[in-house]
């Protein structure tokens, strides 16, 4: 079983690194991705999530993306876990080729819908994440304005793999170094998709460090391709993101 997760991993990596190369018309950027995730536990089942990611272009002097969520958890066992939210999105222009079309950032409201399925292989944890996002993207009807006036709507599907292993010991407890390996594909469906019917692929490498049961610190590379919702001379335009991600965890039991 985990020859067969290490097979299909490497399949996705070089899938992805063929499709942004392959890619007619790509653009290349150096990104660093800061990240907040806090979990609080209101009880044995329920729970609420929040995060904010910090997302940076030219590794940490310009603003790629804010973005802010948050969610209600409900633990159906130990292995499944569901979570309904909001999220909001501020994305700039960065880059040689803005996503927005007139070079202005815009705003992005969703709502979400989670599902989490957790196992484990020997001393291997694995988790698969499925979510499914309402998208009300900001849109400008000319370019004298200076807020969007129009925020058209589009759904969104999401699947990530990710597996974890301890690098000390056969299964996770405190003061556990460990490395984790994570592929995420996003499709966009339903109206006002346009060209973007793959959205993006997501794939990060990191080493990590298990403090305790409440605090987790991560670091390591992450590659982002994204696939422009509009086409620039008839051509699809891929943009190539690689760089640094960093992400503090947080677990917050309020039951005690």
């Amino acid at each position: 079983m985990n020859k067969k997760l290490i097979f299909t991993l490497l399949v996705v990596f070089i899938t992805n690194l063929s499709f942004s190369q392959n890619s007619r018309l790509h653009h290349n950027n150096t990104i660093g991705w800061y990240n907040y995730f806090g979990t609080f536990k209101l009880s044995e089942k329920w729970g609420i999530h929040t995060e904010y990611q910090f997302r940076r272009e030219e590794l940490i002097t310009n603003w790629q993306q804010g973005l802010l969520r948050v969610g209600l958890n409900y633990s159906v066992n130990p292995r499944v876990l569901v979570r309904v939210g909001y999220a909001m999105a501020e994305t700039y222009p960065y880059g040689d080729v803005p996503l927005n079309g007139m070079g202005k950032d815009f705003t992005e409201h969703r709502a979400y819908e989670m599902l989490q399925l957790s196992h484990k292989e020997g001393s291997i944890d694995i988790s698969h994440r499925f979510m499914l996002e309402q998208r009300f993207i900001g849109r400008y009807s000319n370019a004298n304005l200076t807020s969007e006036d129009e925020f058209p709507f589009s759904n969104r599907a999401r699947y990530m793999i990710r597996v974890q292993m301890p690098l000390k010991g056969k299964e996770m407890k405190d003061k556990t170094p460990y490395i984790a390996v994570y592929d995420e594909i996003i499709i966009g469906f339903g109206e006002n998709v346009n060209a973007n019917i793959f959205d993006q692929n997501r794939l990060g490498v990191a080493l990590g460090y298990r403090f305790n049961k409440g605090f987790r610190l991560e670091a390591g590379y992450l590659n982002q391709v994204i696939q422009f919702g509009r086409l620039i001379n008839g051509k699809n335009i891929i943009q190539n993101n690689n760089g640094l991600v960093l992400s503090a965890n947080f677990n917050f039991d309020l039951t005690k």
